[in-house]
C-alpha cells in the first residue's frame, strides 16, 4: 500500500508471519470445558513417505537429503503425502472440545470495522477499510473535504474466495490515475493495472510477472521493477535473477516498456525505483541482499541527463526522504548504527559533502517525514516508539505525545499542513487522527471500533539478560489479576532477523489465550533492528547462534520469575521466526512444552536455491561460502538437528501452497524428519493452507481458520480451560 516516503527499500522481503495471525484482546465465551489431554503417544500414525538415497557433498562432508523430492511441486506422492498430513492434523484439531466456540469467537471478535492510515494526492484523500469480515479491505476515495467516501477498488469483486489481494498503490500527480498491484493466492507474483480516479474505470494497462516493485509516476507513466517470465510450472520455486526496472506510458503494451535499468553482471541483484513528489528526480537503487543498498539518481529535468552514483556499495541503507530546494534529504546508516538524516547536494552528491541534519543518538532514527516544511521524526526506543517535530536545520520544536507505549506512523505532504497519524499497543486498538503540522492540533478520524478497556491488562516492558550479558526488553502482558507462581501458561513469541523491529501490536485474535489466563510476551533478540544495525550484525551469519541463545535465556527468565513452567511454556515465530522455532526447540526441548514454527526457513543447508532465498545470504550465510559456514549452518539447521530418541515439545509446523518467499519444501521435510524421529508422547503436525502464500493478503476467512487451529492447538498443549463466566 501507500507509503509516506516516497523511497521504497522494497528489499525488507522477509516479512512477519505474525502480522497475518497476530493475536489479541477482547472477550470470549466458549460453551464446553477443555478436558486434560490424554496420552496419545500410540495413536500416532504418521504418513511414512518414500525415503531417497540422495546425499550431498560439502567440503568432504557427506550430508543425507532424503526427502529432497519433497522440493518439486504437484507430484502425486507429494500431493497424497499434503492430503495425509492434512487429515491427521485436522483429525487431532477436530477432537478438541473448544474449537467450534473458539471459531465463533473468534469471528465474533475480529467482525469490527479497521480503516487504514489515511494519505492524499492530487487533492484527494484515500484510505482503506474492512467493515469487519470482509476477506480484503476496500479501497476509498474523497474527491473534495466534505464529500461522502466512495469504493474505488473492491478487491473481494476480483475473486470469489477473496484470495486476490491489493499489494500496491500509487497515484498520478495530477490525481487523474491509480496505479496498483494485486497478487493471487498469496504468491509475491504482481500484476499492475491502472484506472480512472475520477469514474473507477480501468484502464487497458496490464502489467506482469511483476515482483518485489513500487509504482513510481512519472508523467504520462511510471515505473516498476519486474523479472523475466519464468519457466512453465516453475513460477513458485525457480531463483528469481535479472531484476529490471521498465518504465510503462499509459495506453502502451508491456511489451513496449522502456528497459531503465539492469545489472547484467550480477543477476542477483535486485532493482529499485522512485520519484519524488514533484517528479524532476529518478532515484535507483540496487541491493544483493535484504539489508543494505546502493542509490544513484537521474535529473528528469534535463534531457538525455546521464545517472549520478551517490552511495556505489551495499554495507549502508539509505532511505530519500524528500527533495527540498532541488536537494536530496536521506535517511542513512552509513557511518551511524542509529541512522542519521543528512543533506545531500545533488551538485556535489559524495559522502564527503554530505550535511548532518538529525545527527545519530543513543536511540535508533527509525523514520523521517517531511509534513508542511517540517519534520515529523520516529524513534524507536526501547523497542517502542517516541515522536518529534523538527525544523528543516535539525532543531527539535516539540514531541508528538503517545497515550502508552506503543507505536505510531504518520502520512503528509511535504507542501501541507494537515497530516494523519496512527497509534497502537498490545491492548490498544489502532486509532487515526487528523493532525496539523503548524498547531499541533488533532483530532480522532474514525468513531471507536472495538470495545477493548486497556485497564483490564498489563503491558510490562521487562528486561532479561541475553546470552551476551545485556540487560534487554520484553514485552509481557496478561490480565490483571495474574498470580506470578510458575503456573500460567505462557506464548513466547520471537523473530531475530533482518533488522526488523520486534514492537508492540494489537490484533483482535489475541484475547482467547489472554482473557483464560495466558500470558504473551514478545522478546528482543540479536539480528532485529531495536538497537540499530550493531544489534542486527550481532545475529546473522557466524553469530546467528546468538539470537537462539537469546530467545532461550528470555525463556530461563520467564520461567525463573515465575511467570511460567516449562510445561506451560509454548514458542512461537513465523519466516525467520519458523527457524528460530525449529533452533531452539531441537537444542532446548526441555524448555518448552510446544511451539508453533510458521513458514518457516527450516533447511539452511538449501534455503538460497529457491526464489528469492539468495537475498538472504547476508544474514545466514550459505553452505557453499566456505567448509567454517557450512559448518555453522549445519550446527544450527533445525532440519539437520533433529535426533532420535529425543522428548520434543508438541509442534505445529504451517504453510501455504503458494508461499513463493519461504517454500513449502521447508515445512514438509522437516515435518517428516520430525515424525520419522521422534519417540515424544507429544505430536507433530503440518498444517498446508491452500491457495494462500508467506501471509500478505490472506483473506480473513483462512485468517480465522489458521487462528482457531493454532490457538486450539496450543491452548490444548498448554492445558488451559476456557471458562464459561467471562
Amino acid at each position: 500500500m501507500h507509503k509516506n516516503t516516497f523511497y521504497e527499500i522494497n528489499m525488507k522481503m522477509i516479512h512477519l508471519i505474525q502480522q497475518t495471525i497476530r493475536p489479541a484482546l477482547i472477550s470470549i465465551v466458549f460453551g464446553v470445558s477443555l478436558l486434560a489431554e490424554p496420552s496419545i503417544a500410540a495413536e500416532f500414525d504418521y504418513p511414512k513417505p518414500h525415503k531417497s538415497d540422495q546425499t550431498d557433498d560439502y567440503f568432504g562432508t557427506q550430508v543425507a537429503d532424503p526427502y529432497r523430492w519433497m522440493e518439486t511441486n504437484g507430484t502425486p506422492e507429494l500431493e497424497q503425502w499434503i492430503a495425509e498430513e492434512n487429515t491427521l492434523t485436522q483429525g487431532y484439531l477436530e477432537n478438541i472440545p473448544f474449537r467450534d466456540a473458539l471459531r465463533e469467537q473468534l469471528t465474533d471478535t475480529i467482525n469490527y470495522p479497521k480503516h487504514s492510515l489515511p494519505w492524499s494526492r492530487g487533492g484527494r484523500l484515500f484510505y482503506s477499510r474492512n467493515d469487519g469480515l470482509q476477506n480484503q479491505s476496500v479501497l476509498y476515495v474523497i474527491d473534495n473535504p466534505g464529500d461522502e467516501p466512495r469504493v474505488l477498488i473492491d478487491p473481494n469483486t476480483l475473486s470469489e474466495d477473496g484470495t486476490v489481494s491489493l499489494q500496491r498503490t500509487a497515484v498520478s500527480r495530477d490525481g487523474r490515475y491509480l496505479a496498483y498491484s494485486i497478487a493471487r493466492s498469496g504468491s509475491d507474483w504482481n500484476e499492475i493495472n491502472v484506472l480512472s480516479v475520477a469514474t473507477g474505470e480501468p484502464l487497458a494497462d496490464h502489467l506482469m510477472w511483476v515482483k518485489f516493485s513500487g509504482i513510481a509516476w512519472q508523467g504520462d507513466g511510471f515505473y516498476y521493477s519486474r523479472y523475466d517470465e519464468p519457466p512453465d510450472g516453475e513460477m513458485l520455486t525457480a531463483k528469481n535473477e535479472y531484476h529490471k526496472i521498465f518504465f510503462h506510458k499509459l495506453g502502451s503494451d508491456q511489451a513496449d516498456d522502456v528497459l531503465v535499468h539492469e545489472n547484467r553482471d550480477f543477476p542477483l541483484r535486485n532493482m529499485g525505483a522512485s520519484t519524488d513528489k514533484d517528479e524532476r528526480f529518478l532515484f535507483v537503487h540496487e541491493s544483493e541482499s535484504t539489508y543494505g543498498n546502493s542509490l544513484m539518481f537521474r535529473d528528469l529535468s534535463q534531457p538525455d541527463a546521464k545517472f549520478v552514483t551517490v552511495v556505489p556499495t551495499f554495507d549502508s541503507e539509505q532511505d530519500v526522504v524528500t527533495v527540498l530546494d532541488g536537494r536530496f534529504y536521506v535517511l542513512t546508516d552509513r557511518k551511524a548504527s542509529n541512522k542519521r538524516l543528512v543533506l545531500v547536494d545533488p551538485q556535489n552528491p559524495q559522502e564527503e559533502h554530505w550535511v548532518d541534519v538529525i545527527p545519530e543518538s543513543d536511540s535508533l532514527l527509525k523514520s523521517v517525514q517531511c509534513i508542511g516544511g517540517l519534520f515529523v521524526v520516529t524513534y524507536l526506543k526501547d523497542a517502542a516508539d517516541v515522536a518529534f517535530v523538527y525544523d528543516r536545520t535539525g532543531k527539535r520544536l516539540r514531541e508528538i505525545e503517545l497515550p502508552t507505549i506503543g507505536v505510531t506512523s504518520f502520512s503528509g505532504e511535504k507542501d501541507q499542513a494537515e497530516y494523519f497519524q496512527s497509534f497502537t499497543s498490545f491492548t490498544y486498538p489502532t486509532v487515526i487522527y487528523r493532525c496539523n503540522i503548524e498547531t499541533g492540533d488533532r483530532v480522532r478520524m474514525f468513531p471507536p471500533a472495538i470495545a477493548v478497556s486497556p485497564d483490564d491488562f498489563v503491558t510490562e516492558r521487562v528486561w532479561y539478560t541475553n546470552s551476551d550479558g545485556r540487560k534487554v526488553p520484553i514485552f509481557v502482558t496478561y490480565k490483571k489479576g495474574l498470580q506470578k507462581d510458575g503456573s500460567n501458561p505462557t506464548l513466547l513469541y520471537g523473530y531475530g532477523g533482518f533488522n526488523i523491529s520486534m514492537s508492540p501490536s494489537f490484533s483482535a485474535l489475541r484475547l482467547p489465550f489472554l482473557e483464560n489466563g495466558g500470558i504473551y510476551a514478545v522478546a528482543v533478540l540479536r539480528g532485529g533492528g531495536e538497537y540499530g544495525e550493531t544489534w542486527h550484525k550481532s545475529g546473522t551469519k557466524l553469530q546467528k547462534q546468538n539470537v537462539f541463545d537469546d530467545l532461550i535465556a528470555a525463556a530461563e527468565f520467564l520461567i525463573a520469575e515465575k511467570y511460567t513452567s516449562p510445561q506451560k511454556l509454548a514458542v512461537q515465530g513465523g519466516s525467520n521466526g519458523g527457524l528460530l522455532v525449529g533452533a531452539v526447540v531441537t537444542q532446548r526441548p526441555d524448555l518448552f512444552k510446544a511451539g508453533v514454527a510458521a513458514v518457516g526457513v527450516l533447511d539452511m543447508l538449501r534455503y538460497h536455491k529457491f526464489t528469492i532465498g539468495w537475498a538472504w545470504a547476508t544474514d545466514y550465510g550459505t553452505s557453499e561460502d566456505d567448509a567454517e559456514m557450512f559448518q555453522y549452518l549445519m550446527s544450527y539447521s533445525p532440519l539437520h538437528n533433529v535426533r532420535t530418541g529425543v522428548n520434543y515439545p508438541a509442534l505445529l509446523v504451517t504453510t501455504s501452497d503458494h508461499d513463493d518467499r519461504v517454500v513449502p519444501a521447508h515445512s514438509f521435510k522437516f515435518t517428516a524428519t520430525m515424525q520419522e524421529k521422534s519417540t515424544s508422547d507429544n505430536p507433530v503436525y503440518i498444517r498446508v493452507e491452500t491457495k494462500a502464500g508467506h501471509g500478505a493478503g490472506k483473506p480473513i476467512s483462512k485468517v480465522i481458520d489458521e487462528s482457531t487451529d493454532v490457538w486450539a492447538f496450543l491452548m490444548q498443549q498448554l492445558g488451559m480451560t476456557p471458562s464459561h463466566d467471562l
